[in-house]
């Protein structure tokens, strides 16, 4: 694992942390489900965990429970405004047994276990008032645009700010 600096490092304001630990299933299985709901809104996360038919989504389904009720309970928070802003799984301890193998030998048989750790964090969304003047027959008019960007899915749609600038430039050239 490669070394980050302590200038990369995010720093994210949660509202609850959540974790189950010692649970007999391999880190590995365990992350290709959490890859899937990492970043998105709670409910979303809990819908697609409902309909996937894999044995991670079972202890992945309780932590989220968890996580958003503690939400709800000590923040009065409502599920439909947070989102998974980290969820990792760490490995824990292997158990070991052995089993006979041929010619009088002994294998070594390591049950795998895992700890997941989901934080979770309110959606944030931003309102940005811009005030566009444009001449029109001496007229002043003002222009009120929202952009409402929510940091859940990394996704970024084009906002009207955004065309209203591409236009402006368009009448300057």
């Amino acid at each position: 694992m490669a070394l980050i600096q302590s200038s990369q490092w995010i720093k994210h304001n949660m509202i609850t942390k959540a974790s189950a630990k010692y649970i007999r299933i391999s880190t590995r299985k365990v992350r290709k489900v959490m890859d899937l709901i990492r970043g998105m809104p709670a409910v979303k996360a809990d819908a697609l965990l409902n309909n996937l038919s894999k044995r991670p989504c079972l202890y992945i389904k309780r932590v989220l429970k968890s996580a958003v009720d503690s939400a709800d309970k000590r923040f009065h928070v409502p599920a439909s405004s947070l989102y998974i802003s980290l969820i990792k799984a760490d490995q824990g301890p292997l158990i070991k047994r052995f089993r006979a193998a041929s010619m009088g030998r002994a294998t070594e048989i390591l049950h795998r276990t895992t700890h997941i750790i989901l934080e979770l964090d309110k959606i944030k969304v931003h309102e940005k008032k811009a005030a566009i003047e444009t001449e029109k027959a001496g007229k002043i008019k003002k222009v009120k645009v929202e952009d409402r960007e929510s940091k859940t899915a990394g996704q970024r749609e084009q906002t009207k700010d955004h065309k209203v600038k591409k236009e402006n430039k368009k009448k300057e050239n």
